[in-house]
């Protein structure tokens, strides 16, 4: 048995110590006294612990695209980061259009070292009916807009038979292709999650969506570098900043901060999307993306420790929704018979975002020179530590399963 002491949790709104108890991978109990048998322990040292995060929104590369980024450098940096999970997005390369492709992703991930699923997608010459075909998937990915990848569908006709062959849909819609997308998922009444919203329009539209059909499920996740930087930072970013969508206005960001408040957002996700320093550089033909799988976390604990958020609404909005919204089993939350997905945090512990010092391959950060105060000082996955103090031990995870919701 694994006994994670002298944990700080929070229970009902107030921080209590607690001990962690850890059998097989799962929290056997969460107790107020030791154990007399013999244990293990890791001491938390009256830390907050926290549920890890679950990353719903990843392009870990690989395959082709090696060179940017593969499943262990990638989920390196997601344990470094408290990420316990991540959901693979399918515009690699190959395209995870096919469960072929499906297949061959799903043998170059089992290096990965934290938990990892995968998001499948679609093109307009896909065989939809793959759709109903594939298995173990958390969702089916549309882009309604031109985006890495190539993999956009402009044919409303068209999306509307993906949405209805699919479980549940992601998808990749901006500013006006948002009530598209809203209209799609009432009279198809699938599960929508709509992805990384940056317009305070958008905001609005899926605020006032939510209001209307309160029992349609429709979900909005926002991302760290929308959530920190403004279109002001691409001036001295140059390349650096060049994402999609796009960083916009303050004005925007302060709408996606407001749609955290009341509940319209629900998840933050990084949007890792690693490209090389040589790449982004070359501003005739810079792509698009920032990675973000090792700093969201820490950003937002930053935020914590200004006052701006709570650290229970980071977890809800990190792990518990995730969890919820993907129906990942038995992930999101510190219970007994979850999974021992657990990041204790040292919340004074001030830091600098060194390029030279991230995990990820592509070595950089649009964060770069920042200081943040709260990071993760220690990652388990199912029960055993991935991540201590700057020291990685490389662990093989596996590929995680869903409830059919």
């Amino acid at each position: 048995m694994l006994v994670v002491k002298n944990a700080k949790l929070i229970v009902q709104g107030k921080p209590v110590l607690r001990h962690i108890l850890i059998e097989n991978g799962k929290i056997h109990n969460i107790v107020k006294s030791l154990p007399d048998k013999k244990i293990r322990i890791v001491d938390a040292q009256k830390n907050f612990v926290i549920p890890g995060m679950i990353d719903c929104h990843v392009h870990l590369r690989d395959m082709n695209l090696f060179h940017k980024e593969d499943f262990l450098t990638g989920t390196k940096a997601a344990a470094a980061g408290g990420v316990t999970t991540v959901l693979d997005m399918p515009n690699s390369d190959p395209q995870t259009i096919t469960l072929h492709a499906l297949a061959q992703k799903r043998i170059v991930a089992k290096k990965a070292i934290v938990n990892y699923g995968f998001h499948f997608g679609c093109t307009p010459e896909s065989d939809h009916h793959e759709l109903k075909k594939v298995k173990n998937i958390a969702s089916t990915k549309v882009y309604m807009n031109a985006s890495t990848g190539n993999m956009g569908i402009e044919d409303t006709t068209l999306i509307k038979i993906i949405f209805e062959n699919s479980r549940m849909l992601s998808v990749h819609a901006e500013s006006e292709k948002v009530p598209v997308a809203l209209s799609l998922a009432k009279k198809t009444k699938k599960r929508v999650y709509l992805c990384h919203l940056s317009l305070q329009e958008e905001v609005e539209y899926v605020r006032t969506y939510k209001k209307k059909y309160p029992q349609q499920e429709v979900f909005a996740e926002v991302c760290p570098h929308h959530l920190f930087l403004t279109e002001k930072d691409v001036q001295h970013l140059k390349g650096l900043g060049m994402m999609k969508p796009s960083l916009k206005t303050k004005q925007d960001q302060d709408a996606l901060w407001k749609g955290i408040y009341d509940g319209t957002i629900d998840t933050i996700g990084s949007d890792h999307a690693p490209h090389t320093l040589s790449e982004k550089n070359d501003i005739a033909c810079c792509p698009f993306g920032v990675p973000g799988l090792e700093t969201t976390l820490p950003l937002l604990l930053d935020a914590v420790n200004q006052g701006k958020i709570s650290l229970t609404h980071v977890v809800q909005l990190t792990s518990r929704n995730p969890a919820k919204i993907f129906g990942i089993k038995n992930k999101g939350y510190l219970k007994p018979r979850y999974d021992a997905d657990i990041v204790i945090l040292d919340m004074q512990k001030k830091k600098r975002i060194e390029n030279k010092k991230l995990y990820t391959k592509c070595k950089w950060s649009p964060f770069a020179g920042k200081t943040l105060q709260g990071w993760p000082i220690l990652t388990l996955v199912k029960g055993k530590i991935i991540y201590q103090d700057g020291l990685l031990f490389e662990t093989p995870a596996e590929e995680i399963h869903y409830d059919q919701l």
